[in-house]
């Protein structure tokens, strides 16, 4: 890319700080950076025309996850652990509404449901089992007890006769937060540049030097928020997760209000502006789904198709608007990747699905390093 003297020196001269990726997390980072350092000169880059992984492609929940995931989590990590897994979702929620404001980024406390087939009992037993206990890990939280067993409301069919039912649970417009905050972020003096692939990094000691897609530049610090495609830039333990979405038209008098989980959350819906959004599946093809690359496979699509017509939408008929993908970062642990990686270079990544929930506090974190 032949650059002209007036591009290199309005916006590739003299960076202070370089983030890659225009996420939340990359985002709120900037955010941070720049009230801290209202001089400093803030550079984004992003590979894509608008911010790729998941970020725009997300469901829009507001949750901190189900009783189900809580209950499995507890099994690979330890109560303190877990408590502040929940503890720092909702900062990050909270951090999220104060930076944008509910009515921006159309934030509504529906409650969350999750659901369970009837065929698996042991799983719906289990978590019976579990939930006095988790209600009291939480109680500090919440101040009253998060999940209680409440009855099947909205017709769903080959589900339990009873849900678990989160009063807390919140959703979101994913597309009027990311515009909001990228926004806010263009107002703050800080240059975003999409279709921009950063390919390598050397630390020079005093200054970070860059090779992208177009050109190179150097910065004084490089922080790194790519999440699921970490791993091509970092030596973190951090894996794609594709998320595979569909939306139907819009149904008339669709009644299910709340947002829903079911199968330890790798399924999940909501109605947005009388449509269902229905994601996940992943955990049919696990090989399959571990991959960066955007599409949609016939084995979830299908399945998910054949639980709206089975379970959510029985006896109404619908068609399929839309479909598309997401990319996720994720690992063993659930507690993400905030760290310095050299004497310049920083990342926040692996944020497990719960980028809504999480990725405001993440990019504050990852500010907060410098």
């Amino acid at each position: 890319m032949n650059l002209s003297y007036w591009e290199i020196k309005t916006w590739l001269y003299n960076i202070d700080y370089t983030i890659v990726g225009s996420g939340i997390v990359g985002l709120n980072c900037a955010l941070s950076l720049r009230q801290r350092f209202p001089k400093a000169k803030i550079l984004v880059l992003e590979k894509g025309i608008l911010p790729q992984g998941a970020s725009t492609k997300n469901a829009g929940f507001a949750c901190f996850g189900s009783l189900s995931e809580i209950v499995k989590d507890l099994n690979s990590h330890s109560e303190e652990e877990v408590f502040h897994l929940v503890k720092n979702r909702i900062e990050g929620l909270n951090l999220l509404r104060e930076t944008l404001g509910d009515k921006t980024i159309d934030y509504q406390n529906n409650g969350g449901y999750e659901l369970f087939l009837k065929k698996n009992e042991s799983l719906f037993s289990n978590c019976l089992d579990k939930k006095n206990a988790v209600n009291t890990l939480l109680q500090p939280l919440f101040k009253q007890d998060i999940f209680k067993l409440q009855d099947n409301l909205f017709g769903f069919k080959t589900i339990k006769e009873q849900s678990i039912f989160n009063s807390f649970e919140g959703q979101i417009d994913t597309g009027k937060m990311m515009n909001a905050l990228l926004n806010k972020v263009q107002a703050q003096n800080i240059k975003i540049l999409n279709n921009i692939t950063v390919e390598a990094f050397l630390n020079e000691g005093h200054s970070v030097k860059l090779k992208t897609n177009a050109f190179e530049l150097s910065t004084s610090k490089l922080l790194i928020a790519t999440n699921g495609f970490a791993k091509q830039l970092l030596n973190e333990i951090v894996e794609p997760a594709r998320a595979q979405v569909l939306i139907t038209k819009p149904i008339k008098n669709l009644h299910i209000k709340g947002t829903f989980h079911l199968d330890e959350g790798y399924y999940y819906f909501r109605n947005i502006n009388n449509q269902i959004l229905f994601g996940g599946g992943r955990h049919l093809a696990f090989k399959t789904e571990n991959t960066t690359n955007f599409g949609e496979t016939e084995l979830i699509q299908n399945t998910l198709e054949m639980l709206l017509k089975t379970t959510i939408l029985p006896e109404t008929s619908f068609e399929i608007e839309h479909r598309w993908s997401g990319i996720m970062g994720v690992g063993k642990q659930k507690k993400p990747i905030v760290k310095q990686i050299d004497d310049n270079v920083f990342c926040g990544v692996r944020l497990g699905g719960m980028g809504v929930a999480i990725g405001s506090l993440v990019g504050k974190q990852l500010a907060d390093l410098i």
